[in-house]
C-alpha cells in the first residue's frame, strides 16, 4: 500500500520542483553549502506539497479517470490504493510539507501556502475552465520560482529573479501546458469532453495556434531576459546573450515531439526521456553556470 501511495504522488514528475533551484542558479550560490542546503530543502518541501495535490486531483477524477485508457492504471484508479488511504496521504503531506516550510522561512512558507490553495483551486475548479486550467498550471511554475528566492531570502536579501526570468517561466509553463492538453484532445478524440468538460474547447487547429504563439514568446521574453540591463549589471556582461540558442533549439525540439511525434502527454517523462531534449538542457544548464560563475 505504501509503495502504491509513493506512485500515485507521481514521483516522476518532481522533476518540475528542480524549478526550486533557479533563485540559487541565477545568484551564484551553486557552490554555497548553506544555500545549496535550504534549496534542497525547499525542493523537498514542494515534492510533498505537489504529491499531496496528485493525490487530491485522482481523488477528484477517481470516475473519469477509470475510463481514460492510460490513466486507468493509475493506483487509484485501478484499486490499488483506496480513496481513504490516498485523502489521509494527501492531507499528511500537505502539512508536513507547508510545517516544512515555514520552518525554513516565513516568506516560502507563505508562498507554499499559496501553492497549496491555487493546486485545491484548479483540482475544484479551474480544471474545468478553458485557459484558466492552463494559466493556473503555469501560475504553478511561478510561485515555484518565487519560491526559489524566498526559500534564501533569510541567508541573503541581495538575491532576485528578473521579472523577465517570470515571465519567461510562465510562458514555457503555458506551452508545455498546451501540449499537454493537445495531447488529450488527440489522443480521447470525441471522447475527450467526457474525461474532462475544458478539454471541449480546446480544437485541435486552436490549440495548436496557442502553442506556436506560447513557444515563440518564451524565446523573445528569454532573449529579452539576457540583454535586460538588470541581468547585465548582476552577471557582469551580456555574455548570457549566447544560450539563446539553446532555448530556441529546446522549443523548436518539443514542438517537433508534440506536432510530428505524437508526444506531450508528459512533459516532464518528454524532457527525460528524449535524448536530443534532455542534452540540450544540461548543455544550457552548463552554459549559465559558465557564464554566472566563470566571470
Amino acid at each position: 500500500m505504501l509503495a502504491a501511495i509513493v506512485r500515485a504522488m507521481r514521483p516522476e514528475q518532481w522533476t518540475k520542483n528542480l524549478v526550486l533551484f533557479a533563485g540559487l542558479l541565477f545568484a551564484g550560490g551553486l557552490t554555497d553549502p548553506v544555500l545549496l542546503g535550504l534549496s534542497v530543502q525547499g525542493f523537498l518541501a514542494f515534492c510533498l506539497l505537489s504529491g499531496a495535490s496528485y493525490l487530491m486531483n485522482d481523488l477528484v477524477d477517481l470516475r473519469r479517470d477509470r475510463e481514460h485508457p492510460e490513466k486507468r492504471r493509475r493506483p487509484l484508479a485501478s484499486g490499488a490504493v483506496s480513496p481513504r488511504a490516498a485523502g489521509l496521504a494527501a492531507l499528511i503531506a500537505a502539512v508536513a510539507g507547508l510545517a516544512w516550510s515555514y520552518a525554513v522561512n516565513p516568506g516560502f512558507g507563505h508562498v507554499a501556502l499559496g501553492y497549496v490553495a491555487l493546486n485545491a483551486a484548479y483540482s475544484l475548479v479551474l480544471r474545468r475552465v478553458v485557459i484558466l486550467d492552463v494559466m493556473a498550471i503555469a501560475v504553478g511554475f511561478v510561485l515555484r520560482a518565487v519560491g526559489s528566492v524566498e526559500v534564501l531570502v533569510g541567508d541573503v536579501s541581495r538575491i532576485e529573479l528578473s521579472p523577465w526570468l517570470l515571465v519567461c517561466t510562465f510562458l514555457l509553463a503555458l506551452f508545455l501546458g498546451l501540449g499537454k492538453r493537445r495531447h488529450e484532445v488527440v489522443a480521447l478524440g470525441s471522447g475527450a469532453g467526457a474525461h474532462r468538460e475544458a478539454l471541449e474547447g480546446y480544437p485541435r487547429g486552436l490549440v495548436e495556434a496557442l502553442i506556436s504563439a506560447t513557444g515563440s514568446a518564451t524565446i523573445v521574453s528569454y532573449a529579452i531576459y539576457t540583454i535586460w540591463p538588470g541581468t547585465v549589471e548582476k552577471i557582469g556582461s551580456a555574455r548570457l546573450v549566447y544560450t539563446i540558442p539553446f532555448v530556441v533549439y529546446g522549443v523548436l525540439r518539443y514542438m517537433y515531439l508534440i506536432l510530428a511525434a505524437g508526444q506531450g502527454g508528459a512533459p516532464a517523462r518528454s524532457l527525460v526521456s528524449d535524448r536530443p531534449l534532455g542534452l540540450n538542457i544540461l548543455l544550457w544548464v552548463v552554459a549559465v553556470a559558465i557564464t554566472i560563475y566563470l566571470r
